[in-house]
């Protein structure tokens, strides 16, 4: 497969409440539906527990996004 744009960012959500849901949060990204064209695709959600509220910086664009 052609890895040229790797991963693709759909939602950046931050701030979440731990006793509730994606809603409650602070919607930095809004989400954006995935939209295979053809070929095998995975899609993955990660959720990362934060210790306090962080300025986070939303990148510049969804393509070539990083998860690492």
């Amino acid at each position: 497969s052609d890895p040229y744009l790797r991963e693709h960012l759909h939602w950046i959500v931050t701030d979440i409440p731990g006793t509730t849901d994606a809603t409650f949060g602070k919607e930095l990204v809004s989400y954006e539906i995935p939209k295979p064209n053809i070929g095998i695709h995975r899609f993955v959600f990660v959720l990362f527990k934060q210790k306090r509220r962080q300025c986070v910086t939303p990148p510049t664009s969804r393509d070539h996004f990083n998860t690492r």
